[in-house]
């Protein structure tokens, strides 16, 4: 543990020193639970009160659009909406836990697409953040870098984005006796308090360096046309979300504005079994995300009236009724072309299933 590197600085933050003096910063967060901002304890909140104490003359904008129980292949879809069209200035990333339980080829086409999405156009900052889960433990002890995280620092290499492994601080900190362990991860992944402050300490150790001193410009991160060739070439840069309008329904539905959860717009809702939908999409992959949980629904499926497959979703113990803004991976290695996607509402009878609530919340497209 004693070689791994807490802090990489690499591009700078020119965009974000922009900002600051033009008097206007938007500050974006996109990750999971851990940096989630609504239980308004997580680690971004002392990050947010360090730039507003710092920087008193600029307006600071937050943007806090991580979700709980979600990684990057959701990200790519929401950046737009969540991130971009809100004029983030720098945005903060972090999925190193979230997406480890992902195959490396996947987790590489949809953390490399959210970052070129991200850099496409008038680009933005961007740092990485690493936080700890449970498994990551005896390879860091050993001195190695979990995978997750070395897919990262690729990444994060190419295109010269400055990363923080809050996960590698806190845990020096376990090691010196400055931090006990139940006060910074009791179930081995969510910080309390105190664990949650050891994190934004090692985010704002990296942002003191870049933002306060004057001999840390470096270079910029690359953006728009200036962007290298991606590393992956099947990366997830340009996936869309397609319009409802496009979808034929047929049985009980509605469209509704959905109050339910904060980061869902609107969704395809009913709870009838039977119900079906289906619509035609262009692309080489899709990918749908629901308001899940106990009470959910399950569906058959089928592409290009192939085979019909059945959904079997799991619902952990942590799982309520609804509530989860869950993915469905249908495809990512279609002919690119023309496709035909069908759908019909089933209850599925799966362990913990105690109802036929289907709420479609997007319906994502690679191209």
């Amino acid at each position: 543990m004693q070689d791994l590197i807490v802090w990489r600085h690499r591009g700078g933050l020119r965009r974000t020193l922009e900002a600051i003096r033009r008097g206007s910063l938007a500050i974006g967060f996109v990750g999971g639970s851990i940096t989630d901002g609504r239980p308004d304890n997580t680690w971004p909140e002392p990050v947010v009160a360090w730039f507003v104490e710092n920087f008193p003359q600029a307006r600071i904008c937050v943007e806090n659009a991580a979700i709980g129980a979600t990684g990057s292949e959701l990200a790519v879809f929401r950046a737009k909406r969540d991130l971009i069209d809100r004029g983030c200035h720098l945005v903060f990333i972090e999925f190193a836990v979230n997406d480890t339980g992902e195959p490396t080829e996947r987790r590489t086409r949809t953390r490399e697409g959210l970052i070129r999405k991200l850099l496409a156009g008038d680009g933005r900052d961007l740092i990485l953040t690493y936080t700890f889960g449970q498994d990551h433990y005896n390879e860091m002890m050993d001195g190695k870098v979990p995978a997750t995280i070395a897919d990262f620092e690729q990444l994060a290499e190419y295109y010269r984005i400055g990363s923080v492994w809050m996960g590698l601080h806190s845990l020096r900190e376990i090691a010196k006796g400055r931090l006990r362990w139940e006060e910074w991860l009791p179930d081995g992944v969510h910080p309390q308090n105190r664990g949650s402050l050891s994190y934004a300490q090692s985010v704002i150790a990296f942002l003191e360096r870049e933002l306060l001193s004057p001999a840390s410009a470096g270079a910029m991160i690359p953006e728009g046309p200036a962007l290298p060739p991606p590393l992956n070439p099947a990366n997830w840069e340009h996936a869309f979300i397609l319009p409802f309008s496009e979808v034929t329904l047929d049985g009980p539905w509605a469209l509704r504005r959905w109050l339910k959860h904060v980061w869902i717009d609107q969704a395809l809702a009913t709870s009838a079994v039977g119900a079906r939908l289906s619509f035609h999409f262009r692309g080489r992959g899709l990918t749908l995300a629901f308001d899940f949980g106990k009470t959910s629904a399950e569906f058959r499926y089928r592409l290009d009236a192939g085979e019909w497959k059945t959904s079997s979703r799991d619902r952990p113990g942590w799982v309520g009724d609804d509530g989860w803004y869950r993915t469905f991976p249908v495809a990512d290695d279609l002919a690119t072309g023309e496709h035909f996607f069908e759908l019909e509402v089933v209850h599925g009878n799966a362990a913990n299933c105690t109802g036929t609530n289907l709420r479609l919340g997007l319906i994502g497209v690679i191209p």
